[in-house]
């Protein structure tokens, strides 16, 4: 249900930024109103508490976001709220953001490595998938898991490549254990 509220508010936020050729500025209003709403985990058990009436909630919104967003997206924001959806909103946004993101042409990846790389490792590895996706750009996030032993994993989307030694060694693990039970099979 959360994914449906998701994707069909966050299509309808996609289509008004094509409408209004404003994709860029409200990709930017809503990057940076996610950034206040994870900042501000109050604000959100405030925005989404069931006593609290909707006109007194669109009151707050008024009063937090005005003349700081465009009307489009107060807007937009209100509707949530009239529509008891409140409670999606960081979804939603997610959702818009990805959304942009491919009409454009960005990838996102997430580089887990076992050891921090260096900034010509980070440049190869975009480079590398440039040459490799439909993508024009990449925004990529890089973590460390020493668990990976040595290698990487690189996640876009829900593709995921694994040349961690880690996983090397669950795959031979599994290859192992499938010849061993093909050799249990045959004996007498």
């Amino acid at each position: 249900m959360a994914k449906l509220v998701s994707k069909t508010y966050g299509d309808a936020l996609f289509e008004l930024a094509v409408e209004s050729s404003r994709m860029d500025e409200l990709l930017a209003e809503v990057e940076a109103v996610s950034a206040i709403l994870a900042a501000n985990g109050e604000f959100l058990k405030l925005m989404n508490h069931p006593k609290i009436v909707k006109e007194e909630k669109q009151r707050i919104l008024d009063e937090v976001f005005a003349g700081q967003i465009s009307k489009g997206l107060m807007g937009f924001m209100r509707v949530l709220v009239l529509k008891d959806r409140y409670d999606q909103v960081e979804s939603v946004f997610s959702y818009f953001v990805a959304q942009v993101k491919e009409y454009k042409s960005i990838g996102t990846a997430v580089v887990s490595s076992a050891f921090p790389l260096t900034e010509i490792q980070k440049w190869k590895i975009e480079d590398k998938l440039l040459k490799t996706t439909k993508y024009v750009s990449f925004d990529i996030s890089y973590q460390t898991d020493e668990s990976l032993i040595g290698g990487m994993i690189i996640r876009i989307g829900d593709r995921v490549v694994d040349s961690s030694v880690s996983g090397k060694l669950a795959r031979l693990r599994r290859e192992l254990s499938k010849i061993q039970l093909k050799a249990g099979e045959c004996t007498p």
